[in-house]
């Protein structure tokens, strides 16, 4: 096998990152307004923006972390990429316009049309941090493995300062460029990424003269201990009862999940019209089955061609297969210019995920609760918002240190569990109850958000097992991974007791109004105008 060249990796990044700063001090020129830098002034159509949401949306648990999966488990592995795209189809049918319609910012905008701001805002502001900080975990663990890997580095000091380095680009892009220079970045990214997994799809498919069944059973050759158990369900979560309601939880985490990402639901806003919401959502989909079905191949590819030995010896085990698959296809100069696509993904989501809780936090937090709406704090807000991505960056960069060789696929999973339990359910009753109030609001925020974080902590995914976070300690209670299958039907449930057992009445008026702003778009533009 080649060896990785350090200083050609270094230099190819180095391009990229040269050419994303020059996009976004470019974008920054017309960043003037709070529009402007939470929403991008609302000036991207919606193929532009369906594409950014793809940027957005396939992250480093999609590129590194699901191939990897796929190369280590097989069938089992694949199971994340058929849950992260049919997660689409409820944020298509149920979210998106809505969402457009009735919001300006952000989440909290939304599910506190109708309801107490102060309160509920609070409880908006606080969830989109929290999910937000797991989502920005995975991106930095996998920064720190991909660097690990290209650079020969073992040792964990190494690794933090590499972590610290992608933390630093990543709030210079927020502060400088805002939403706008932020969506270009993932624009470019989207379009780097699925071209650089297309070239090495078809190149490992001509290794097997484009045989699709060459390529899976030389996959099960090369890994004697699962065998053909990689071309089946089971081999991660079939072995017991456990783990097979380990995967259910997963999934209906996956699939709930992506409609309740608050960096997902803030790319509504920066287009004009609820149609080209839509419009987004739909080239989503396409871009993001498109790219799925890379993976699967890529997957298998790695799985063929290095060998789940060699995976598993690497820097970032699972996290490392599609980095060593192209080492092996192009040698250096492939692993590259993969690495750089690699980092390009983590630079655009954690850029994305940042002026999301940025966002959140002056908009909700700031504007509507400190200073009450008042119109003369609309500059303030933006740099309340570009001194809290300062805050988020540098908490992002401890927690990636400490969260650093996980495999990212499974903590990007516990942030869907943690977005379908505290946002999901309550953006859901907000839309299409209407007797739900402020006081079920908060209770299946909150109650959602403690519940699942609470089950995170006592799972095995933090403590109690040889690939937990904490592998020397055991303080595990609850015996699933994932705990959306609990946490999910209890924030439900938590929003329906807060809201029958309250005394408070729904406000038929804001209700009717949200009913016909949600469904038709009228009044909207003229909410969101400045």
């Amino acid at each position: 096998m080649n060896e990785s060249s350090p200083i050609l990796n270094i230099s190819i990044f180095g391009v990229f990152v040269l050419i994303t700063l020059f996009v976004v001090i470019r974008a920054s020129r017309n960043t003037k307004t709070a529009a402007d830098y939470l929403a991008a002034g609302r000036a991207f159509t919606g193929p532009q923006n369906g594409i950014a949401i793809a940027g957005d949306y396939l992250s480093a648990a999609s590129f590194l972390g699901i191939a990897g999966a796929i190369a280590l488990n097989g069938y089992d592995g694949f199971l994340y990429s058929i849950g992260f795209l049919v997660a689409w189809l409820v944020a298509l049918l149920l979210v998106a316009e809505l969402l457009r319609n009735t919001g300006k910012y952000t989440m909290g905008d939304v599910l506190s049309f109708r309801m107490r701001q102060r309160p509920v805002r609070a409880a908006a502001a606080t969830s989109t941090m929290a999910v937000s900080f797991f989502y920005l975990l995975a991106q930095m663990a996998g920064a720190g493995g991909l660097v690990a890997l290209l650079l020969g580095i073992t040792g964990t000091g190494g690794q933090a300062l590499v972590i610290a380095v992608v933390g630093a680009l990543m709030i210079a892009y927020v502060l400088i460029g805002g939403m706008k220079g932020t969506t270009w970045v993932q624009i470019i990214k989207a379009v780097l990424l699925i071209a650089g997994a297309a070239i090495m799809t078809v190149w490992v498919l001509g290794k097997y003269g484009f045989n699709l069944s060459g390529l899976l059973g030389a996959a099960v050759d090369n890994a004697p201990k699962a065998g053909e158990k990689l071309l089946g369900p089971g081999l991660q979560y079939g072995k017991t009862g456990t783990s097979k309601l380990d995967f259910l939880s997963l999934a209906l985490a996956l699939v709930l999940g992506t409609a309740g990402l608050p960096h997902i639901l803030m790319r509504f806003y920066t287009v004009p019209t609820a149609k080209e919401a839509r419009r987004s959502v739909v080239w989503a989909i396409w871009l993001i089955g498109i790219f799925y079905l890379f993976t699967l191949v890529l997957g298998y590819g790695a799985g063929a061609l290095v060998g789940p030995d060699a995976i598993n010896k690497a820097p970032g085990k699972a996290n490392s297969a599609a980095p060593l698959l192209a080492l092996e296809l192009g040698g250096p100069i492939l692993l590259g210019l993969i690495a750089a696509v690699a980092f390009a993904t983590i630079l655009a989501v954690v850029a994305g995920l940042t002026i999301t809780a940025s966002a959140s936090f002056a908009h909700d937090i700031y504007a509507n609760i400190i200073k009450k709406g008042a119109e003369e704090d609309k500059d303030s807000e933006v740099k309340v918002a570009r001194i809290t991505a300062i805050v988020i960056g540098l908490v992002s960069i401890g927690g990636g240190i400490i969260a650093n060789g996980q495999n990212i696929a499974f903590l990007v999973a516990l942030a869907f569990a943690v977005a379908a339990s505290a946002n999901l359910p309550t953006i859901l009753y907000s839309l299409f109850w209407k007797r739900f109030n402020t006081s079920g609001a908060l209770w299946s925020i909150y109650g959602g958000l403690a519940v699942t974080i609470t089950l995170i902590v006592l799972s095995p995914a933090v403590s109690g097992t040889p690939t937990s976070m904490f592998k020397t300690v055991d303080f595990h209670l609850f015996p699933l991974s994932n705990p959306g299958i609990v946490s999910i039907p209890v924030a439900f449930l938590l929003g329906y007791l807060g809201t029958i057992l309250s005394k408070e009445k729904a406000d038929p008026l804001k209700q009717a109004e949200m009913e016909v702003r949600s469904l038709t778009g009228a009044g909207a533009e003229k909410a969101i105008a400045h």
